[in-house]
């Protein structure tokens, strides 16, 4: 008797352990795809003066608002581009250097507000990445920006 319950229950864990087992779904990436877009959602535009890279004192709580974005629960381990971007004024060369300093001087303020610095990723597009093209003082008012992108 003895022997017949130990095969029956050695035999129940094999086939236990043979059982096929439901592929588990990793929704991982998509949960972090839809975290990325909500943040993108919130982050905000910061603007700069003609031929200036240091943050407006108007512009400083949309800093600081990005900031607490990038920080919240969830979104505290994505990756993001800071790009610079100017108006057509200046040489390519002039623009693209303008671009970085604008980049660089928003990943500070936001690293200085918490964000870590190793998910910032400045970067220039100079001239080259025109929201507005109808030119005119308000049209390049638009285009010195930094805009934050969700990698």
């Amino acid at each position: 008797m003895k022997k017949t319950l130990i095969f029956t229950a050695v035999a129940a864990l094999a086939l236990a352990g043979c059982s096929k087992k439901t592929p588990e779904v990793d929704l991982g990436n998509e949960g972090m795809g839809g975290i990325a877009a909500q943040v993108q959602s919130q982050l905000q535009n910061v603007y700069f003066d003609f031929d200036k890279y240091n943050i407006r004192s108007d512009m400083r709580s949309v800093v600081a608002s990005n900031a607490a974005v990038l920080n919240q629960a969830g979104a505290e381990n994505l990756a993001v581009a800071v790009e610079g971007n100017c108006d057509a004024w200046g040489s390519d060369e002039y623009n693209y250097a303008l671009g970085l300093r604008r980049a660089n001087s928003v990943a500070n303020a936001l690293t200085a507000d918490g964000v870590a610095a190793g998910r910032l990723n400045p970067v220039s597009y100079g001239e080259s990445n025109p929201v507005c093209t109808s030119g005119g003082k308000a049209c390049d008012a638009q285009n010195r920006r930094v805009e934050l992108k969700v990698q």
